[in-house]
């Protein structure tokens, strides 16, 4: 009996591509991409979802070797391209933590405080890691990650494989949200601004009514002790918001028809 095993190296160049665009994906999403996750880990995940996936799309790739390897190897840099922009949106939708934390810090007078990020293992604001860390933490709490995993699934419908990628929607993409994790960045911090709006206007009129009181020395620990209050009192609100726009930025990546 004689075995045909003349698909296997189509079929090597169809695994090949969709971990290019599954694996950049992986380490770019929020939740998945952690840095704080090992590497070892994240690529088990990129290989697991890989080997599901292939059978679905394994058809919609081009994989005639006869004129050679330059037409894959071209294949090939369109969906890492791919799978960074898909990954980067999401990735980009988590700042919106690191600029409400690095806001409310400096209005509460920690913005000189900084430590280690676990997650992205570089140094940041006090406020910004932790919130940072509360959102990862909330998005395997509520299966947001459910959504990252049906985004690599939904993205072979929003960026065929073979066909050029739309320049012109990738950047309005990446446009669009970088304004909007700003713009959710700042309605985050928003009770924050007016509180040290507030604040520095009454140190302002006291120091002006006693000027022999040492207003700096009154401010700082009175402005750490009622920020840390209302930061008790509204975290829940801010990360139902923050998990709200993440959901949004995921469904606008891949949009079910």
């Amino acid at each position: 009996m004689t075995v045909n095993l003349s698909f296997l190296p189509a079929l090597a160049a169809v695994f090949l591509l969709m971990f290019a665009r599954l694996g950049t994906m992986v380490m770019l999403m929020p939740g998945l991409g952690e840095r704080g996750i090992p590497v070892r880990i994240r690529l088990v995940s990129a290989l697991v979802l890989t080997l599901v996936l292939l059978p679905l799309y394994r058809t919609a790739y081009p994989t005639d070797l006869a004129g050679g390897f330059a037409p894959l190897i071209g294949l090939l840099i369109q969906e890492v391209i791919i799978g960074a922009v898909l990954g980067l949106t999401g990735r980009l939708a988590l700042s919106a933590l690191e600029i409400a934390g690095a806001t409310i810090a400096h209005q509460l007078g920690l913005g000189f405080t900084t430590t280690l990020d676990p997650a992205q293992q570089q140094q940041g604001v006090l406020l910004g890691n932790f919130l940072s860390m509360l959102g990862i933490a909330l998005i395997f709490a509520t299966d947001l990650h459910h959504l990252a995993i049906g985004a690599l699934d939904e993205s072979y419908r929003l960026f065929k494989p073979g066909i050029g990628l739309p320049s012109g929607d990738v950047v309005e993409l990446i446009l669009t949200t970088i304004s909007a994790a700003f713009r959710v960045g700042v309605q985050l911090a928003a009770p924050f601004l007016v509180f040290g709006l507030l604040f520095n206007l009454g140190l302002g009129v006291l120091s002006r009514l006693m000027p022999q009181l040492q207003v700096f020395f009154l401010g700082l620990p009175a402005s750490i002790l009622v920020g840390f209050a209302i930061l008790l009192v509204l975290v829940g609100a801010l990360m139902s918001t923050f998990l709200g726009f993440l959901a949004s930025v995921l469904g606008e990546i891949a949009p079910r028809p």
